[in-house]
């Protein structure tokens, strides 16, 4: 006996799955679109903040090197429990855009493993990111000092936490949310979403390198030339390894030093600039 079709199932459009998404060519438009969205909830904000930061800052009497950028300030001085949950919760939600990029990676059929950001090669990783952070960090110092003397950058604090049992935990775990925030996005995301934009290799490593740059002119010019080289060396790296692992394990080692060193020298050495 020959079944009849029900004629309300017919009617049903199927969901299409994410390898037949990831068949289908995505619009150009929603690439584009969802590049900019991305941007503007994360680093592409903090670029326009950095940018109404330093204008804010050449127009003050006085030379920038008087002036100081502060970084991992106390939310709630004098209440260590509650500065500690503000702490925490900044270090969260900063990380969301990089949640949301893997949400849309995998929408297509990908993933952060695409880019390299997993735990498949730990000590390739481990091994690359100490040696670039090694190389960039005594450069970079150098770099910072004299710029600061030249007057092209501000004085840089890189924590002012007060001194509680938390203080170094917390300082390690902002270095890494930097760390793999902008990786991740500035440029194995960025480098991807461009590169099907159809951006030719020289224009994508250009965007990604002044976009990392932007949003470090809260520091003054030398912050934002300093940081724009760095942007340069690490898209050459990414393309070289095809990983942003080793480049995160290179930026939080860079950070953790920053930071944790400020912490530990301040008022210690003369060659260190304080606030």
């Amino acid at each position: 006996m020959q079944v009849e079709a029900d004629p309300v199932a017919e009617s049903v459009p199927s969901v299409p799955s994410v390898p037949s998404m990831e068949r289908e060519r995505i619009p150009r438009r929603w690439l584009r679109d969802e590049t900019l969205l991305v941007l503007a909830l994360s680093l592409g904000a903090s670029g326009v903040s950095a940018l109404i930061s330093f204008i804010g800052s050449v127009t003050k009497p006085g030379g920038l090197k008087d002036q100081a950028a502060t970084l991992n300030a106390s939310a709630a001085p004098g209440r260590p429990w509650l500065d500690l949950a503000w702490q925490l919760f900044g270090i969260a939600t900063a990380l969301v855009p990089v949640v949301l990029v893997a949400h849309l990676l995998t929408r297509e059929g990908a993933s952060l493993r695409t880019l390299g950001f997993d735990r498949t090669r730990p000590w390739f990783d481990l091994s690359r990111g100490a040696a670039v952070a090694a190389v960039i960090g005594s450069t970079g110092i150098a770099f910072y000092l004299a710029a600061r003397s030249l007057g092209f950058n501000l004085t840089v604090v890189p924590e002012a936490l007060p001194g509680v049992w938390w203080k170094y935990p917390v300082l390690v775990l902002s270095a890494v949310q930097n760390a793999v925030l902008e990786e991740v996005i500035v440029v194995g995301y960025l480098l991807r979403r461009l590169r099907q934009l159809g951006w030719s290799p020289v224009a994508a490593l250009a965007a990604s390198a002044v976009l990392r740059g932007s949003y470090h002119l809260y520091q003054g010019i030398g912050g934002f030339v300093g940081n724009m080289v760095m942007g340069v060396v690490f898209v050459w790296l990414y393309r070289r390894w095809g990983r942003v692992g080793p480049l995160v394990v290179a930026h939080s080692l860079l950070d953790i030093g920053a930071f944790v060193g400020y912490a530990l020298l301040a008022g210690q050495v003369s060659w260190l600039p304080t606030a």
